[in-house]
């Protein structure tokens, strides 16, 4: 696949048109926090039927589970939108957006793709049933607890957020940070250790449980969304967890023996695809600032000439297009191995993210520093796709981190 397909392009139009209406208008309310991002989300399911696509696929999917159909159990059924569409359609709708406003995709991509696959790739029917068609619709907001302040990047090894069993039940104490949709989200997957109270047992080695917590249990508090350096329409938060008392209902598979592994390997699945995601966000930023950068580079004289027919302006917009290329070219081999059943490995979702995001944050920087005063002006937009760039550098686990595990990758050969 070397162009998006005919139905990829009719969806992107599509978007895009939405974007020009419904969030180009607002995004300065978006940006001060004064608008929340949930109800552009769901005019967007409304307008383009993707509740009632997600609504049809889920059913048909807990219809076959209550048949007995378990072949499909551990599926996420059809990808952030619920299935349906060619598997690059997705992609397009988090491009298409990320171009204007990634926080608006942030909070989307946090709810309905970690949040809705880890229930259902590990909830048993009741919990599907419980807590997937709210949330597949977008009338419910998901997110997906696992960063704690001592452990991002060394995310198992330094959580200290733990469960102790209390007879049937549990109870779980701890916090976690820089949470998407943590202020604000209705339904909460939650990681955490669990405590035998066997000092011989590495705090760092304990088995790790996920459970699904509900706005307003007691004990659990949500805190107000932290003021960031940029993706401002996402709403970021810090969870705490007091003496929180959980049914084993709660627990996903409702079984500490869970025959797909502990939470670790739960996470690590929801590791590849966030990272993957990257790379459509990434696309969008780049394809804007270069958009923005080419109108400006013909628009802007200096010295009775436009700037763009000076060749370090050339340069820059020359590397802006290679840059293009080679994400847009990551991104179709991913929706490739997806065409073909071939899942992309941890490793390689790794180097798509680092390369992607560096490529985003350096070319959405070289549009800045094009624009020049300008630039540094929040009416020109490139200011905030730079601070919304350098996210991603973070985001989903640090490029540091990505290298780690591509060259892990490399040495198991």
């Amino acid at each position: 696949m070397l162009e998006w397909s005919d139905v990829d392009l009719a969806v992107r139009d599509a978007v895009r048109e939405f974007v020009d209406k419904e969030i180009r208008p607002h995004l300065d309310a978006l940006e001060s926090g004064e608008m929340e991002p949930y109800p552009i989300i769901r005019k967007l399911f409304a307008t383009f039927g993707i509740a009632d696509m997600a609504r049809d696929s889920l059913n048909k999917r807990l219809e076959r589970l209550r048949n007995g159909d378990v072949s499909d159990s551990k599926s996420s059924g059809g990808g952030m939108f619920g299935g349906g569409g060619s598997p690059g359609m997705g992609f397009v709708v988090v491009s298409e957006l990320c171009r204007v406003s990634m926080g608006v995709v942030t909070g989307m991509g946090v709810s309905l793709g970690l949040t809705v696959p880890t229930i259902m790739s590990r909830g048993t029917l009741a919990q599907q049933e419980r807590w997937l068609p709210d949330l597949v619709t977008y009338d419910k907001v998901g997110a997906w607890a696992i960063t704690e302040p001592d452990s991002g990047s060394d995310a198992f090894g330094g959580m200290k957020s733990y469960v102790v069993r209390d007879g049937n039940d549990y109870i779980l104490n701890g916090q976690k940070t820089f949470i998407t949709n943590g202020p604000d989200a209705d339904v909460v997957v939650v990681y955490a250790k669990l405590d035998e109270g066997d000092p011989s047992i590495d705090k760092r080695d304990r088995k790790v449980l996920t459970f699904v917590l509900d706005k307003g249990m007691e004990g659990f508090v949500q805190s107000k969304p932290f003021h960031k350096m940029g993706i401002h329409s996402s709403r970021t938060g810090e969870l705490f967890f007091n003496d929180v008392r959980l049914g084993k209902d709660r627990l996903l598979g409702e079984t500490e023996d869970n025959s797909a592994g502990d939470g670790r390997d739960s996470a690590r699945s929801s590791f590849s695809a966030e990272r993957i995601g990257v790379a459509a966000m990434a696309l969008g930023v780049i394809e804007e600032c270069l958009r923005l950068s080419v109108d400006y580079a013909k628009s802007r004289t200096l010295w009775g000439q436009e700037i763009g027919q000076f060749q370090l302006i050339q340069l820059k917009l020359a590397n802006m297009e290679v840059a293009r290329m080679n994400v847009r070219n990551m991104l179709f081999r991913v929706i490739e191995a997806s065409e073909a059943g071939k899942p992309v490995s941890l490793a390689e979702a790794s180097a798509i993210k680092w390369y992607c995001s560096q490529a985003a944050t350096d070319v959405a920087m070289e549009a800045v520093q094009l624009f020049g005063g300008n630039g540094y002006m929040s009416e020109y937009r490139v200011e905030q796709l730079a601070r919304d760039a350098k996210s991603l550098m973070i985001y989903a686990g640090s490029n540091e981190v990505q290298i780690t595990h591509v060259a892990k990758g490399l040495l198991r050969g």
